[in-house]
């Protein structure tokens, strides 16, 4: 006997699969990618590390720019019957203006680190877009995958009742039973894919994705190369390599400063010899000599520094510039690419099958001709949203290189 109960379990498989994936689309209630972004860029514990990372800069400017302590010295001296107290309050002052130009390198490390921020953000941006669209691509092919199966419910019907009537082989039936299990093991892997790109999703946004997603894979072209060769320069990483040269050429300017230090004191003292109380001033200046450290490390140092740095930055532009014509050249022809493979191939697939399917019906062709116009169905669908997968990494790409993500 023919397992018709088997193709009612395959095809009520789908038709629950396929509406957990594509509720969503149709009624207009899953997550955007705006939401989703805004979901994950708003966690409080992403706020807090991109508000410590800040927090740390200001910290080390706060330092840069804090006068030392002053210094207060009491001695006491008792020498036979006479006693002699003093004390003395120091401070240090700084004539060279070092701490001057080091609070201005430490103020550059504020927009350096500001900068990074921005930075993080671009990259936390790109990893909610890919995990978005991930599950966007296995959703639809869930879906692609669910229709196919579908299909040999239908067709299981026609040989069923070509069985009864005695006008179907006994190869047709054993084929179609295989075609279908492989169908179910197909669905089941797509689905367990699709739940784990749903959980990953959900790690980051900090919210569960029941509702599965709303968008489009394919992304729309990208905008003409001037455009996106002005946003360069306001790349966030390269402005906070910027940032760390100034902040490296004002510590160079500081450790050149070969002033002496200079700290002065005030204070008083009394002597007391039993007979005669005497009080008095004090007056202190003291320098230190540049005579061994002169700051040759620190000017050495800052100068290697600030000598990397300006060629970090410039390594990094031509970069990104040789890589945004190429990631351009690429978005654009797989854009076109994969439309002109949807409306050639894809989408006329539909068409054959229906074809096929009569043919069988009629008595036309065979089993393994109308399996193979399922397969081909199946295969120009997955191919068409693999190209506009792949096109759409090289746009997250692109938008990463010029911080164009979507608001």
């Amino acid at each position: 006997m023919y397992p018709h109960h088997f193709s009612r379990a395959i095809v009520t498989l789908a038709a629950l699969l396929l509406g957990l994936s594509t509720a969503c689309a149709q009624a207009g209630t899953g997550i955007t990618e705006a939401e989703a972004l805004r979901l994950g860029l708003s966690r409080p514990e992403f706020s807090d590390l991109l508000q410590a990372r800040v927090g740390e800069a200001e910290a080390d400017a706060l330092a840069a720019g804090t006068w030392a302590n002053p210094t207060l010295e009491l001695t006491r001296d008792k020498t036979g019957v006479t006693r002699e107290t003093s004390w003395q309050l120091m401070q240090p002052l700084d004539l060279s203006g070092r701490r001057g130009l080091r609070e201005d390198a430490a103020r550059h490390r504020i927009r350096a680190s500001e900068s990074d921020n921005l930075a993080r953000k671009n990259e936390r941006a790109v990893e909610l877009r890919r995990a978005f669209h991930d599950l966007l691509h296995r959703q639809e092919t869930l879906r692609a995958v669910g229709e196919w199966s579908a299909r040999f419910a239908v067709i299981g019907s026609v040989v069923d009742k070509l069985a009864r009537a005695g006008e179907v082989a006994g190869y047709d039936r054993r084929r179609l039973e295989r075609e279908q299990r492989s169908a179910e093991a197909r669905l089941a892997e797509t689905h367990a894919d699709l739940e784990r790109a749903r959980a990953r999703l959900a790690a980051l946004i900090g919210r569960t994705v029941v509702e599965g997603v709303d968008g489009r894979l394919l992304p729309e072209p990208p905008p003409a190369m001037p455009a996106l060769q002005a946003r360069l320069a306001a790349r966030p990483d390269l402005s906070a390599l910027a940032a760390r040269v100034d902040a490296a050429q004002a510590d160079n300017a500081a450790a050149r400063r070969n002033l002496p230090e200079l700290t002065v004191g005030i204070g008083g003292k009394r002597a007391d010899d039993g007979a005669l109380r005497e009080n008095g001033n004090l007056v202190m200046l003291a320098l230190s000599l540049p005579l061994f450290d002169r700051q040759q490390a620190g000017d050495r140092r800052s100068a290697a520094q600030a000598q990397a740095a300006r060629a970090e930055l410039d390594l990094a532009r031509q970069q990104a510039e040789g890589e945004l014509a190429g990631l351009h050249r690429q978005l654009t022809q797989l854009i076109i690419a994969a439309e002109r493979f949807r409306g050639t191939a894809a989408t006329p697939s539909a068409e054959l099958v229906r074809i096929a399917e009569t043919a069988y019906r009629a008595g036309e062709s065979t089993i393994l001709e109308l399996l193979d116009a399922y397969k081909g169905a199946l295969e120009a669908e997955t191919t068409a949203l693999a190209l506009e997968w792949k096109a759409r990494e090289v746009r997250i790409e692109l938008d990463q290189l010029t911080g164009n993500h979507p608001k």
